[in-house]
């Protein structure tokens, strides 16, 4: 069980593919994580996504937990859907 409702779990997952996107390589991301690669792997294929990492990926992608819980980060144009490119 998760503190996340499911809607929040699957936000944090856009947020991280996200990162990987950014970041090249799962390695990359698990790694700025402090998580291993089989913790994402397992996230990513649904298992529950923790407090801790939701707070951990906002952390490194400099947004608000709020964002990334939200889905505010990365952030989907609402026109086309194409996800914007969180600002540096």
């Amino acid at each position: 069980m998760s503190d996340l409702t499911a809607k929040e779990q699957e936000n944090v997952r856009a947020a991280l593919r996200y990162l990987r996107v950014r970041w090249e390589k799962w390695e990359n991301v698990a790694k700025s994580l402090d998580v291993s690669q089989a913790t994402l792997t397992h996230v990513m294929a649904g298992a529950t996504v923790t407090a801790s990492l939701a707070f951990r990926v906002a952390r490194r992608a400099r947004a608000t937990v709020d964002d990334v819980l939200t889905g505010k980060f990365p952030g989907i144009c609402p026109h086309c859907g194409q996800t914007v490119p969180a600002q540096e």
